[in-house]
């Protein structure tokens, strides 16, 4: 990393960062030989001592087939975005909080399934319990992004 003095490397901050997101960047292999990047909603499990992002989507589409072609995926997600403007200087800027990594895509089923769609719940519903239809799980594809590496750098305001 460029900016050694942006990194975030303690795994509670990597941790904290996430959970402010609102959306996940995975990055898949298309079979064209160009990255195919898709943003999701996404729930975060730590298993065993290792991070999981897990996805829920429809059971069938192109994601899906570059998921069952090549395991392999990156992932981007952002957060604390201020704009700071200097007129007076004629200098723009963002500060932000950011993780990226890399790891391999799992497919979910049966109860782990349903674990990782009450994770996604408790994404955005954070310490609510909030409920999720059963009766979406026949429908819904969840998988995993079992996190094999990750960094993190943050730009606080000026």
């Amino acid at each position: 990393m460029r900016r050694s003095d942006r990194e975030v490397t303690d795994p509670d901050e990597l941790l904290e960062i996430m959970r402010r997101c609102d959306v996940c960047r995975l990055a898949l292999n298309d079979d064209d030989g160009f990255p195919y990047i898709v943003p999701l909603n996404f729930g975060i499990s730590e298993h065993e001592g290792s991070l999981r992002l897990v996805f829920h989507s429809a059971l069938a589409g192109h994601k899906l087939d570059l998921m069952r072609a090549d395991s392999r995926a990156a992932f981007e997600m952002d957060c604390d975005h201020v704009l700071q403007y200097f007129e007076d200087r004629g200098y723009c800027t963002m500060s932000y909080a950011s993780v990226m990594g890399k790891g391999r895509i799992r497919m979910m089923e049966g109860d782990e399934k349903a674990v990782a769609l009450q994770q996604l719940m408790d994404q955005y519903h954070p310490g609510k319990n909030a409920y999720f239809n059963p009766a979406a799980m026949d429908r819904t594809a969840v998988y995993c992004l079992e996190v094999e590496s990750m960094t993190g750098k943050r730009k606080l305001p000026k």
